[in-house]
């Protein structure tokens, strides 16, 4: 069953979301949606994908733009949410308003994006990578972060954290829905580019058979953000697996042709 938005949400009830499972500041909200439950999106997109760019793989741009704005309208946001073109790099915007344009040609291209603008909502869609939402203890600014293996490998936590006013030991984080440890194995590029760097990494992987590792994306990104300063007593979630969970999430590993879920966050105007 899909957890409650947050504790001080009227809309709990409306929408298959995941609440974020921290202590944030009173205000400060994070999800992330649940593919069934809600929604119009067909197999294998069914029901309340988000991903606007898998039209390529054949769902429909209106329907996704339905499901995006019941999302909206659902939640009660205070603004549209900033959608980016995501590209598994490491850029990271800053919003001081809600977004003025619509539509998949007005999404900007970055991986992450920060704000301390309240009402202002940010947004990161997966399918397997790790979405994570940083934010200030204080409930005064926030960040929602893409970390696939290459952007954690490339120092995508690392450049989020940096671009926030907040200093680090100040942040608090949340790991959203990702490739679960028993599920995900990757080959030998993806074990050198972590421990080639930091040999502690290899703690995060797990030989299955020659040149093949099941990897922690949680640990992972849970080392490069106690690296970048943030307590590790501050950094929740972490317990789930979109490959091993069909009924709730989208896993582009496990279904090739699929959607995509979205992760939220915004404090309250």
């Amino acid at each position: 069953m899909a957890a409650p938005v947050a504790r001080d949400s009227p809309h709990a009830a409306l929408l298959p979301v995941l609440a974020a499972d921290w202590a944030a500041a009173p205000g400060v909200h994070a999800l992330t949606t649940l593919r069934h439950g809600a929604g119009g999106s067909k197999a294998p997109f069914d029901q309340f994908n988000m991903g606007n760019r898998t039209a390529a793989d054949g769902d429909d741009p209106v329907q996704v733009a339905r499901n995006r704005a019941l999302l909206q309208a659902g939640l009660g946001l205070p603004s549209a949410p900033h959608w980016l073109r995501q590209v598994h790099g490491t850029g990271v915007l800053r919003f001081d308003a809600p977004p003025v344009e619509s539509g998949i040609d007005a999404e900007p291209t970055a991986d992450a994006a920060v704000t301390s603008v309240p009402g202002v909502v940010l947004a990161i869609l997966t399918a397997d990578c790790l979405p994570v939402v940083l934010a200030a203890r204080d409930g005064r600014e926030i960040g929602a972060a893409h970390a696939g293996w290459r952007g954690l490998a490339d120092g995508m936590l690392e450049a989020t954290v940096a671009a926030m006013h907040t200093p680090p030991g100040g942040l608090q984080a949340w790991l959203g829905p990702a490739a679960g440890p028993a599920e995900y194995e990757i080959g030998a590029d993806v074990f050198a580019a972590f421990v080639d760097l930091d040999a502690g990494a290899a703690d995060a992987f797990v030989a299955t058979r020659p040149g093949h590792w099941k990897v922690d994306l949680y640990a992972l990104a849970r080392r490069r953000l106690v690296a970048a300063g943030v307590d590790p007593g501050e950094i929740s979630g972490g317990q789930l697996s979109t490959i091993a969970e069909p009924g709730r999430f989208y896993s582009h590993r496990r279904d090739r042709r699929t959607g995509r879920m979205a992760t939220l966050a915004w404090m309250a105007p």
